[in-house]
């Protein structure tokens, strides 16, 4: 297993790649506490070891050094995520490079002028829009049938392609710029709400509006650079001095996001009428459903809450039923800030290369919950919805069945496996 100390600046995305590899390969990798951008990595010790001065840079604990961080992740990572066949192995490293000509130079070039970390040019930044348009549709098309960009599990290219695209999502991408691309942005937020993501990046947040460009910032940015090239006197004492942050680190930039306020829960302006929605999951996660369900229909508000039926719009499209399973867990990872009041039971039915997802919800209000907000939009589109009469026999039927997983489906296929959100 790798081990080792890496050198980065804080939040550099490159260096997420590596740091996120080792969460899923076990590698012990440790980041150099005292490293210092433009001091440490400009030292004679750091030169001797990596003679560009770039990170982030690898040391292993066997002595083994290493720059670039496709490489970094590349070493730190295990089988699976280096692909397990040679075909596999030739793909990830198709997307690393993917990654590195086709969306970094267009997301650099559009996002960094926002942040003034370079001058903005008009007509740069409309073919870096171009080219951004370019790259997710080209990704939007092969994600249609897929959930990861290579095989059937999370690989180096999803982790590496993902952080590349990390800051047009953070800062420019708002719901209308993204909503053509639903298969990316289904699977960026499926890498980038695993668990090993967020030990590293924490909980992502898609941009809800793109970031206006300011000319202060880069004004600002270069008088403070002039100023700190200027020799000082030799009379003067040192000063102590903050330590400067890297062009590429995004501090002001997130401190900026941080400090807008919340948005509200969009159930928060609904009634919330009688149902405790609350007692109900508890009370469904503790009884069986000879208890929970009569629970269900004795305590059901119809007046505010409602009854949807989803059908996922693709079943034809649908391989291996574990890749099926991670559709749903992934719209339900994205989803999570509809589980205050909201719950379903969502059923996969059926085989290998012939299954079908469909589902029973419930949310507050009458209306179909996902238009609320735009961040419940990523998957919502991919299923037929109809919302059911809680009056009428057959959805109290249909109800039961989903809720205690013993339903088939239209047409005939037996229950395989099911997730409840809640």
């Amino acid at each position: 297993m790798a081990s080792g100390t890496l050198y980065t600046y804080p939040e550099n995305f490159r260096a997420y790649k590596a740091l996120i590899a080792a969460q899923y390969s076990g590698a012990q990798l440790k980041i150099a506490e005292d490293f210092v951008f433009g001091e440490t990595n400009k030292s004679e010790g750091f030169l001797k070891k990596f003679p560009l001065g770039k990170v982030p840079a690898f040391e292993s604990k066997d002595g083994k050094y290493l720059t670039e961080s496709n490489a970094i992740a590349y070493y730190v990572a295990n089988e699976q995520l280096r692909g397990k066949t040679e075909a596999e192995r030739a793909e990830v490293i198709q997307w690393l490079g993917f990654a590195d000509s086709e969306i970094l130079p267009a997301s650099c070039a559009w996002v960094f002028p926002l942040l003034g970390i370079m001058p903005s040019n008009k007509q740069t930044i409309e073919h870096a829009k171009e080219d951004v348009a370019k790259v997710l549709t080209a990704l939007n098309v092969h994600l249609l049938p897929k959930t990861y960009l290579v095989g059937e599990r999370i690989t180096l290219a999803d982790i590496s392609v993902a952080m590349t695209l990390l800051h047009l999502y953070q800062y420019v991408l708002e719901p209308k710029l993204r909503q053509p691309y639903q298969n990316v942005n289904r699977w960026f937020q499926t890498i980038v709400n695993q668990p090993e993501a967020i030990k590293i990046i924490g909980t992502f947040k898609l941009a809800d509006k793109t970031l206006e460009y300011d000319p202060k910032k880069f004004a600002q940015s270069q008088g403070k650079s002039k100023k700190e090239k200027e020799p000082k006197e030799k009379k003067e004492a040192p000063k102590k001095e903050k330590k400067e942050e890297p062009a590429e680190e995004l501090d002001a930039a997130d401190a900026a996001l941080a400090a807008e306020p919340k948005p509200k829960d969009p159930f928060d302006l609904l009634p919330k009428g009688t149902f405790n929605m609350d007692d109900f999951k508890r009370c469904y996660s503790n009884e069986d459903e000879a208890v929970s369900v009569p629970y269900f229909w004795e305590k059901f508000d119809p007046e505010n809450y409602s009854i949807w039926f989803g059908e996922y719009k693709y079943n034809d499209e649908l391989t291996k039923t574990f890749m099926s399973c991670n559709l749903i867990s992934g719209m339900f990872q994205r989803l999570d800030k509809m589980r205050k009041a909201a719950f379903a039971s969502v059923c996969l039915f059926g085989t290998d290369n012939d299954s079908s997802i469909s589902g029973v919800w419930v949310w507050r209000g009458q209306d179909l919950a996902f238009t609320l907000s735009p961040d419940w939009q990523v998957d919502y589109d991919c299923y037929n919805w109809k919302k059911l009469d809680p009056k009428d026999p057959p959805t109290k039927e249909l109800v039961d069945k989903y809720f205690s997983w013993t339903a088939s489906d239209s047409q005939g296929r037996k229950f395989k496996e099911g997730k409840i959100f809640k």
